[in-house]
């Protein structure tokens, strides 16, 4: 019996992303590196950019990684622009079984981050994906932390990053950086998993 190991699966995660004023796009960048690290190929995404190429790399895609800055407590309007464009993708079951994850930056430390997380989350569900979370234990919640910890604003849906209003891209904390790859090594991760052990299976 070959004792031969089979070579590893290379899967595509795609992150589609809206970033108002640069800041989201910083994440996004993050995300990308953090998948990229962990063998994946990856595309981004500018939703209010999206052209019919892009819609075609995110059906081709394994994963899906959503992200948007946080507005009024909720996802950004480009964002929600694409979201309901993606519809058409729902009546055709495109992204079905396909994993997904996500992230959003805002001013405050919490500033309703939450609910754009689970506005993806419901997102993803309506499209049949399997959601990928953060996987990560919060970070800065003790005398013993610090603010440099990973997951320092203690999310757990998806990847979380705040950023002073009067600063610009260049000043998103360096922890919510290093989360936003984190979370991209981890969906890269649980892809190939999830695509080897689909071919294990002859699905």
């Amino acid at each position: 019996m070959s004792t031969a190991t089979a070579p590893a699966i290379a899967p595509v995660v795609s992150i589609a992303y809206h970033s108002g004023y640069g800041h989201t796009a910083v994440v996004a960048e993050a995300v990308r590196d953090g998948a990229a690290d962990a063998g994946a190929t990856v595309h981004l995404i500018k939703v209010d950019e999206i052209d019919d190429a892009q819609w075609a790399l995110l059906d081709a895609s394994d994963a899906i990684v959503f992200g948007s800055p946080t507005y009024m407590g909720t996802a950004s309007g480009a964002f929600h622009v694409f979201a309901e464009a993606s519809s058409k993708r729902w009546f055709q079951d495109a992204w079905q079984d396909k994993l997904a994850a996500g992230f959003s930056n805002s001013a405050s430390k919490s500033g309703d981050k939450l609910n754009t997380l689970h506005y993806f989350q419901t997102l993803a569900a309506q499209h049949g994906m399997s959601w990928i979370n953060l996987g990560l234990k919060p970070g800065w919640n003790s005398s013993q932390g610090s603010e440099n910890d990973l997951n320092r604003l203690g999310f757990f849906a998806g990847a979380a990053a705040q950023t002073n209003s009067d600063e610009g891209p260049e000043a998103v904390h360096k922890a919510d950086l290093a989360t936003a790859e984190h979370l991209g090594r981890r969906v890269a991760e649980q892809a190939r998993v999830f695509l080897a052990g689909r071919a294990a299976l002859g699905a």
